[in-house]
């Protein structure tokens, strides 16, 4: 079988180097008007030996730079207010399931529970009374995140009502053993064994954030649970 004969690579002119032979065209662009058009085209390809090199100038990194800047400085204040209200609508369903936690051991373990609300340090907590139990290895405490604000709107006292006895003219006052509070100096939320919440918790507590916007937890209208509101009505 006949090898076909390949067709040598022509001689190195002087002052050529390896890139002119890889681009023919270029190399005999002075033969004829159509091998310098050709060559132009190889020209503008780059190719081993033909190669072309790009790069930004310091003016295009500075626009792109200063429109970054103009595009963070315009979203910066959306997202905060944004991040703002993921953070207070966590706490007060944190807050919410704290309520239905102090619920729950109340009835399963038979002992009033107290849900207590520190507004001047932004805390709260859960706890067993500790007229039975002097300690509570379950209590629970959490602090609000920076810039909330915690506020007990509405505090309920109850006074014992006055029972005139056969005879008497004037009336007594019921005697009510004392409620011995885990916190008695701080607003709570007494959780009963019996699933009920008792008359002297608050009926609203009020998340509040720097911006202004609040959230309501307020009792419900059956007076056994809490809900999430975004006003107090």
């Amino acid at each position: 079988m006949i090898k076909p004969l390949s067709r040598p690579s022509p001689p190195l002119v002087p002052g050529q180097n390896d890139g002119a032979r890889e681009c023919p065209a270029a190399a005999r662009s002075g033969d004829s008007a159509g091998s310098a058009l050709l060559a132009a085209t190889f020209a503008s390809v780059p190719r081993r030996g033909c190669t072309a090199q790009f790069a930004f100038t310091l003016i295009e990194l500075i626009l792109v730079m200063a429109l970054l800047t103009v595009a963070v400085s315009v979203t910066a204040p959306a997202l905060s207010n944004f991040f703002r209200g993921r953070s207070l609508d966590s706490e007060a369903r944190r807050l919410l399931a704290l309520t239905h936690a102090g619920k729950s051991r109340a009835v399963s373990e038979g002992l009033p529970m107290d849900l207590w609300l520190d507004t001047s340090k932004g805390a709260f907590g859960l706890e067993a009374e500790p007229s039975y139990d002097t300690s509570d290895s379950r209590a629970l405490e959490f602090k609000l995140d920076t810039g909330l604000r915690l506020d007990v709107v509405k505090q309920v006292t109850i006074t014992p009502p006055a029972v005139l006895s056969p005879g008497q003219t004037t009336p007594s006052v019921v005697s009510v053993a004392p409620t011995k509070l885990a916190h008695p100096t701080l607003p709570t939320i007494r959780f009963l064994p019996d699933g009920t919440i008792s008359q002297t918790s608050p009926s609203k507590v009020c998340l509040s954030g720097r911006d202004g916007v609040s959230l309501w937890l307020i009792e419900s209208n059956d007076k056994l649970n809490y809900e999430i509101r975004s006003t107090d009505k």
